[in-house]
């Protein structure tokens, strides 16, 4: 059983002229680090949000989001809240913004189990310190106030807060973000070191393509809200078979590229205001022809290539044409 399996999920918001999520299909299996990259705005955080049911007011769903095999849309306030407290948690971006910052650290990390009865009070503490040990903090965290703590170390608050109720399923939204390059590299390999004590599946949210495939097992390439491609992190970055894939990967910087412009991928994603008909990536795309803009494509397995999938009318002609743009 996945510890995540969303299936055809399309989620439509007020004064929109097309889905915001449209027919996506994800899994994270037990233990698994599943990454999903692709631009700003194109539905990522939504699609990670969703598995805890944290949606915009007036969203419509349609499809399937199951959590250990619970379907969370169809879920009432009772079992939501057992969900966010001990089945599934998220570490979200901004750890300054997800803290009061009038509340103590250890009042965060132990209200939400005490007042769901998850532990006492004393058992709390004492699982709130042994996490702030494991990443890498002392007791002394607890009566320290968010504004007395470096960006680093409230990022690890964070993860210790998702570790509370030792869920099945952690959503990390681009955790990193914020971190200079160091402290980066320590809570990447603090994330790896739990994910192989708990078995925990972990869907890591980010647009950084390099940190996606040193983290993940699996990828999934998001764009205006639909999967364009998946598959085994190793086999999608060597050989990419979506054209927004490859121009990501041309985009990315590397100290071994030859000198002049970073390459870029032209025009901007399409406008959640107008309607969508074919392919959404073709106005951008150097593959682009006449059924592109006529019809949306369907996910094919790449050739030779197990688990891997894109939805590309024209990915056979990638690697001579794209990759090489």
């Amino acid at each position: 059983m996945n510890t995540l399996d969303i299936q055809r999920l399309r989620i439509t918001l007020p004064g929109t002229a097309r889905p915001v999520l449209d027919g996506v299909d994800l899994t994270v299996a037990t233990g698994e680090t599943v990454a999903l990259v692709g631009e700003s705005g194109s539905g990522k955080t939504l699609t990670s949000r969703s598995a805890l049911r944290l949606l915009p007011r007036g969203a419509v769903t349609e499809g399937a989001v199951r959590v250990a095999g619970h379907d969370v849309l169809t879920m009432d306030a009772d079992q939501l809240r057992t969900l966010r407290t001990s089945t599934a948690a998220m570490i979200f971006q901004d750890p300054r913004a997800a803290l009061n910052p009038l509340r103590r650290v250890g009042d965060f990390l132990t209200e939400s189990v005490v007042l769901t009865k998850v532990m006492n009070r004393a058992d709390a503490t004492a699982r709130a310190t042994d996490l702030l040990q494991q990443v890498g903090l002392d007791a002394s965290a607890l009566h320290r106030y968010p504004s007395q703590v470096s960006g680093g170390m409230l990022q690890r608050v964070m993860i210790a807060a998702a570790l509370m109720g030792d869920p099945a399923l952690l959503l990390a939204d681009e955790p990193t973000t914020a971190l200079d390059v160091t402290t980066q590299a320590e809570v990447i390999a603090l994330l790896g070191r739990l994910r192989e004590h708990s078995r925990t599946g972990m869907l890591f949210v980010t647009h950084d393509l390099d940190l996606a495939a040193a983290i993940s097992d699996r990828v999934y390439v998001m764009y205006a809200g639909r999967i364009v491609e998946d598959g085994p992190a190793a086999a999608l970055f060597a050989g990419p078979r979506h054209p927004y894939t490859a121009g990501l990967l041309a985009s990315t910087p590397r100290l071994t590229a030859p000198g002049g412009r970073l390459a870029a991928i032209q025009g901007r994603p399409p406008d959640l205001r107008e309607a969508l008909t074919g392919c959404a990536f073709a106005a951008r795309c150097p593959l682009a022809t006449d059924v592109c803009g006529e019809q949306a494509p369907v996910a094919r397995a790449a050739p030779g290539q197990p688990g891997h999938h894109a939805a590309c009318h024209h990915s056979d002609r990638l690697p001579r044409s794209a990759l090489h743009a």
